[in-house]
């Protein structure tokens, strides 16, 4: 995601930061690249130009001409104008009003409208709210199947009438099922077309009078460039959109839809799509992208992602567990899940401060070993996850059969468990003895 775009950004600004003083030359040069990168990502055209202009004005300006560190008040003004462009600010749903409130998704065939109604389900159903789903697609094949699989997925019941029935009436009909079950939100999956007709804006237009739903959003893919531009601007011009979904985020590495579409369109974008699974749907924050296009790391939404996968009564069970130097192989195992939970290692990475996709390349996260040291923790037994100490020379060769590996591959990892336990110990007396001395209080033995 923005790989490309970042790498050259952040190249363009970073022969700015090194300098002490800056001429006009030196921010000509650097926008001239930065203007490159940004047409070579596919950003609009018109939007790159007004960017370029702002940009170069404030960085001509006295607040970077006068500074101490120029380069860097660059970079700050970069990272302010990528933040206005992309909409300044997180734009939530808005749905805190009438129940059922109505979400109505449409878009072109192929941009991920029924796995994504899916998908918003299971992040409103996190905010305490009952979701139905609605089946409108009554043309493409298996749209109804495929709409129930992803609903019996995230646990949301799904609402449909066949294929021999006028999508309006099932719109409006599965309103009322939601009043008449209870359910606090209706999200309306709707057909899409290979391109834009008549008769798609024209039952879109029919669905949106009869049921005046509260949000419409329109989801597009990213991988699709400008074209993902130009069907938001048409289907904003016909519907009055509230926002987009940018689907497949994560397989395009220019992500100029995504830097154009709120310019062109002046509606916000509210969710992006960031994978196959269906927890990868993430609230869109301009900030934080923008500082991830720059380098700057994405640490709230690094905080946001370990919040939703751990176990918050586990982690106060281990940090009891620490205090009393009670850690096993099972806590070990237990954490190793959770933190794979989280997603992939290489996606955590890529959100902390200065880990640019330049540095992320040279890095090499084998999930084969984690899975190794998985399956040898999972070949003990009971006893001997509680206690390793009684692994003798018998029960290594058992436990490297069961589980693929070799003896050596057993006696690192016993020796690395070994020798965190003797930290923990460590940790724990020093943090006992500077308690009561009262000059320091270690923040895990309190």
């Amino acid at each position: 995601m923005f790989e490309s775009l970042s790498d050259k950004i952040q190249g363009a600004l970073s022969k700015l930061t090194g300098k002490g003083k800056l001429n006009e030359q030196d921010i000509d040069t650097a926008m001239r690249e930065v203007r490159l990168a940004l047409l070579e990502a596919d950003v609009n055209f018109k939007v790159t130009r007004n960017f370029i202009k702002v940009v170069k004005e404030r960085c001509l300006g006295q607040e970077v001409m006068e500074s101490l560190t120029p380069g860097q008040m660059v970079v700050k003004i970069v990272n302010q104008e990528l933040t206005q462009m992309m909409g300044e600010e997180e734009s939530k749903l808005n749905i805190e009003g009438k129940r059922p409130s109505i979400i109505l998704l449409c878009g072109l065939q192929g941009a991920g409208k029924t796995t994504h109604a899916g998908k918003l389900a299971n992040i409103i159903k996190k905010r305490h709210r009952t979701p139905l789903l609605v089946a409108c697609d009554i043309y493409r094949p298996a749209a109804i199947q495929q709409l129930q699989i992803v609903g019996k997925q995230v646990d949301v019941p799904v609402f449909s009438m066949g294929t021999q029935v006028n999508p309006v009436d099932i719109a409006k009909a599965g309103v009322e099922e939601a009043k008449r079950t209870g359910r606090d939100l209706v999200i309306v999956d709707t057909a899409g077309r290979l391109h834009i007709d008549e008769n798609l804006m024209g039952e879109l237009k029919n669905i949106k009078d009869a049921i005046k739903p509260d949000e419409i959003l329109l989801v597009v893919d990213a991988m699709t460039g400008q074209d993902a531009v130009n069907v938001s601007e048409t289907f904003n011009e016909s519907l009055d959109i509230t926002g987009v979904v940018l689907t497949k985020l994560d397989g395009d590495a220019r992500g100029g839809a995504a830097l154009s579409i709120r310019s062109v369109t002046q509606k916000p974008i509210k969710f992006i799509g960031v994978g196959e699974k269906l927890e990868d749907l993430q609230v869109f924050h301009p900030d934080r992208m923008a500082s991830r296009i720059l380098g700057m790391g994405d640490v709230l939404s690094l905080i946001e992602k370990a919040e939703d996968a751990l176990d918050e009564k586990k982690a106060r069970a281990l940090q009891e567990k620490l205090r009393n130097q009670s850690f096993t192989f099972n806590d070990f195992l237990d954490q190793l899940q959770q933190v794979r939970n989280i997603g992939p290692l290489e996606d955590l990475l890529s959100m902390m401060p200065g880990m640019n996709s330049k540095a992320l390349k040279g890095i090499s996260i084998d999930e084969k070993e984690i899975q190794r040291v998985e399956a040898m923790i999972q070949a003990m037994t009971p006893e001997e996850r509680e206690k390793p100490d009684i692994i003798n020379t018998s029960r290594k060769e058992r436990i490297a059969k069961g589980s693929g590996t070799t003896i050596v591959e057993l006696n690192k990892l016993l020796k690395q468990f070994k020798d965190m336990k003797k930290m923990m110990k460590q940790f724990s007396s020093f943090g006992k003895k500077a308690k009561k001395k009262g000059k320091f209080k270690f923040p895990f033995f309190r």
